[in-house]
């Protein structure tokens, strides 16, 4: 990640997630993101860890259309947390990257730690990280597309 940091230092706790400076570029960059991805990161829920909204804690589920100019990923709400799953719908793919810190797991890489989107000549690059690897997607554009679901483990 350029400029999300996941593992900032704040006085001395160390490992804290830091999306500010991330957040104070946004505003430069994001009229040079395709229109998809500007929506969905500058969505104010995106980085607020109380949100319903909030990247963080979402399961990866499911890759669709690996090695494809489309693709979908799929992302599993965290019932202590959201009430929503995520499908991210990407179009015009150039460059897809898988990157697990343990090669058995494969697509097995646990909860959603923060994302970050930058633009790029293609369109935007998309990395997202989680606690056991990180997928990078460049693509054209995304789109989005937050849907209902039902927690059966709710508290």
């Amino acid at each position: 990640m350029e400029y999300v940091n996941l593992d900032a230092q704040v006085g001395d706790l160390s490992g804290v997630l830091d999306a500010s400076r991330y957040l104070k570029q946004l505003p430069s960059i994001c009229r040079d993101l395709p229109p998809g991805a500007r929506s969905f990161v500058t969505d104010t829920d995106h980085y607020d860890f109380r949100s319903r909204r909030c990247v963080k804690d979402l399961m990866l589920r499911a890759i669709r259309g690996a090695g494809g100019e489309e693709m979908e990923v799929e992302f599993q709400h965290n019932c202590w947390k959201h009430d929503q799953d995520l499908l991210i719908r990407y179009a015009g793919v150039s460059s897809f990257i898988i990157d697990p810190v343990d090669e058995d797991r494969g697509t097995d890489l646990g909860a959603v730690i923060l994302d970050e989107i930058l633009p790029c000549r293609d369109g935007c690059s998309h990395e997202i990280a989680c606690w056991d690897g990180t997928l990078t997607i460049v693509c054209r554009d995304l789109q989005a597309i937050w849907t209902e679901t039902v927690c059966s483990n709710k508290p």
